[in-house]
């Protein structure tokens, strides 16, 4: 049975690239995944995600998704830590509504990701990545910056990223990054993802 899934992600870069970037999990049995963000730009905090999550909910009673996966920017911080608050709003907000709310971080950004598939962000780019190490997404400290760098005098938007997420390869991002892999899963299988 196809799931359908809610991602709750911290700004409109990722709402326009997730659903790129996990395009290819229809094929494994995801129907949908929409992506939610906080109201005018807020943090994505434990009550926001609470906010996020029962607004979803009722919107769709009846309809209501499979399943609810939190995306959190650790920003290399022990991902145990930041995610403490989460996993306990998931076991709270799971027996409330009824529905599987899990968590899954980035290492550092979402953009990490882009420099695990190299070869595709260096077509996009039309340039060298630089001094990074593209084996290990997870551990270039602000990807963000650096990709905006390497943009030159393009400026970086949420629409720019969601063209460069469009040409990726999400199979060759989840064999580099650990993290990236363990959102996959938990959109589509639901474990939590502890890993980093």
């Amino acid at each position: 049975m196809a799931k359908n899934v809610i991602v709750l992600a911290s700004g409109e870069t990722e709402r326009r690239a997730l659903p790129r970037l996990l395009s290819h999990l229809r094929d494994r049995g995801v129907s949908s995944v929409e992506v939610r963000i906080p109201h005018g730009n807020g943090a994505l905090s434990v009550r926001m995600a609470e906010n996020l999550v029962k607004d979803a909910w009722y919107e769709r009673l009846g309809a209501s998704p499979d399943k609810f996966v939190i995306l959190l920017d650790v920003d290399g911080k022990s991902p145990d830590v930041v995610m403490e608050p989460f996993r306990t709003l998931s076991k709270r907000l799971g027996g409330e509504i009824g529905a599987t709310v899990l968590y899954a971080y980035a290492q550092w950004h979402l953009e990490a990701w882009y420099f695990a598939d190299a070869a595709n962000l260096r077509g996009y780019l039309d340039r060298a990545l630089g001094n990074v190490d593209t084996s290990r997404p997870d551990g270039i400290q602000n990807p963000k910056l650096h990709l905006k760098h390497l943009l030159g005098a393009q400026v970086y938007t949420s629409r720019i990223s969601e063209e460069i997420a469009r040409g990726l390869d999400a199979t060759t991002i989840a064999e580099r990054s650990p993290s990236f892999k363990g959102f996959v899963e938990a959109v589509m299988n639901g474990p939590d993802h502890h890993e980093g």
